[in-house]
């Protein structure tokens, strides 16, 4: 009878013997305007609709006595409704059941399959880990995809970013990724996307046998820009509380462009300045904060890929601007590789992982140094060659590119179904200039094999085929 009576003692103590309410002065489009209840900025409240159904919002702003709140749902909501507050942020489902499911931003089965049971709720917008509790990233993480694993090895726990304008194949990129990759757990944030690509993405792109493994969140272009920011950090909740657990998580999160664009509409509805391409304050301040949410941890890490969409292939525009200064790496993709048939479409010139000194053998590290340089001299020669005014001879570098050209394209290819395993993708790699190998086996006096420069310190090219 004691254990009873302490844990209704205890229960009493965590409970609100009284309830916040106010009145809905509002609403025009996703934003509402209560007045009478004072509430923390995030947290999640309840609008009652004509019918008695709560309609979620967020609070987005507030002064005492007033409520700028962000829709989580349309709904045709009337003035003096009234508003009840949770006294919680949205929160996010954890827990091993939600493995194969199909969410949406805020954690309910959209798959038409039970509700997941025996999960936790944890805040969605949660603080990223401190610094010195991040154990340094030394593993590499074979993600399956030649080009990534040869030219851009990622770390277990590194954060990059896939930077391309609509239509070039990030989708298909993410899709091998989720296949290819030997991580744990994955975890899809589908962000602001098209109704119908979130089941093309999932039966196509993806594949039925790997949504197994998977957890995926998805908030289409059509919800409220309150729920896509849910969206993304509910995905973001999800995979850390999987690296909470020790796993080693891929986190594939499409698009963080989207994600800004919505941070951009609640923030000029509720009356932020507008600053560089319309963007307000704080959409430079929540991404970073997102994307710093990612990374290794004391036991587990994620491993971040974050899809940006760069308008009209302009690098510096502010978000990608924003991203490529915030993450650990980015890989290009071209229009012009696309329309040639060269999948997947990456520009390993203009890409880099910074992560690759730590995670990748000093030979594997020289080969990809080696060729970046052989497809850098071409590309400097590529309008020469075009037009048949360069004589063989003139450069040696222009030379052994030319002769290994068509071998490097073999290896960037792959088929979207393809998966290399990581060994395999570097003894190819290794193994396309043989005279480079056997240099690099007798270096001679004073010089090292495993000497090599910073990667990608080449850049400003586009590979294509030789005329």
């Amino acid at each position: 009878m004691t254990a009873v009576l302490e844990a209704i003692t205890r229960a009493l103590a965590g409970a609100s013997l009284y309830r916040r309410t106010g009145t809905l002065l509002h609403a025009t489009g996703e934003m509402a305007v209560a007045a009478g209840i004072n509430l923390q900025p995030g947290e999640l409240v309840l609008i009652e609709d004509p019918s008695g159904n709560p309609i979620p919002a967020e609070a987005a702003g507030a002064a005492p006595g007033i409520a700028h709140l962000a829709l989580l749902e349309r709904a045709a909501l009337p003035a003096g409704a009234r508003v009840v507050a949770t006294g919680f942020p949205p929160l996010a489902p954890v827990g091993a059941s939600l493995l194969g499911r199909i969410l949406d931003g805020l954690g309910r089965p959209i798959d038409g399959g039970p509700v997941p049971q025996g999960v936790r709720w944890v805040p969605a917008a949660a603080e990223p880990p401190h610094p010195l509790d991040r154990e340094p990233i030394t593993r590499p993480l074979p993600s399956g995809v030649r080009a990534v694993d040869g030219f851009l090895t990622l770390g277990r726990g590194q954060r990059v970013g896939i930077f391309a304008g609509s239509g070039v194949g990030k989708s298909t990129l993410l899709g091998m990724l989720a296949r290819g990759t030997r991580a744990d757990i994955t975890v899809i944030a589908l962000i602001g996307e098209r109704g119908r690509e979130v089941r093309d993405f999932i039966e196509h792109d993806l594949g039925r046998d790997a949504l197994q493994n998977c957890v995926v969140v998805a908030s289409t272009g059509d919800n409220p820009a309150a729920m896509r920011i849910c969206a993304a950090r509910t995905a973001t909740a999800i995979a850390e509380g999987f690296r909470e657990q020790g796993a080693d998580v891929l986190l594939l999160f499409d698009s963080l462009t989207r994600v800004a664009m919505a941070r951009r509409e609640i923030g000029l509805a509720a009356g932020e300045p507008p600053t560089a391409r319309g963007y307000p304050p704080s959409v430079f301040s929540m991404l970073p904060h997102l994307m710093e949410r990612a990374g290794p941890g004391p036991t587990g890490s994620i491993t971040a890929v974050y899809t940006v969409l760069v308008d009209g292939e302009d690098m510096d525009e502010p978000i990608a601007d924003l991203a490529r200064a915030t993450l650990d790496g980015h890989i290009v993709l071209r229009r012009a590789l696309a329309s040639a048939g060269h999948y997947p479409p990456i520009d390993v010139l203009q890409s880099v992982s910074r992560l690759m000194d730590r995670v990748a053998s000093p030979a594997h590290r020289e080969a990809a140094r080696r060729l970046r340089q052989l497809l850098a001299a071409y590309e400097d020669a590529r309008d020469l060659v075009a037009i048949g005014a360069y004589s063989r001879g003139a450069d040696p570098l222009v030379d052994r590119a030319l002769e290994l050209l068509p071998a490097i394209n073999a290896f960037l290819r792959q088929r979207a179904d393809d998966v290399t395993p990581f060994d395999d993708a570097v003894a190819a790699l290794c193994a396309i200039d043989p005279e480079f190998e056997d240099a690099s086996a007798n270096p001679g006096p004073g010089v090292s094999a495993g000497s090599a420069s910073e990667p990608g310190e080449v850049t400003d090219a586009v590979v294509v085929e030789a005329a």
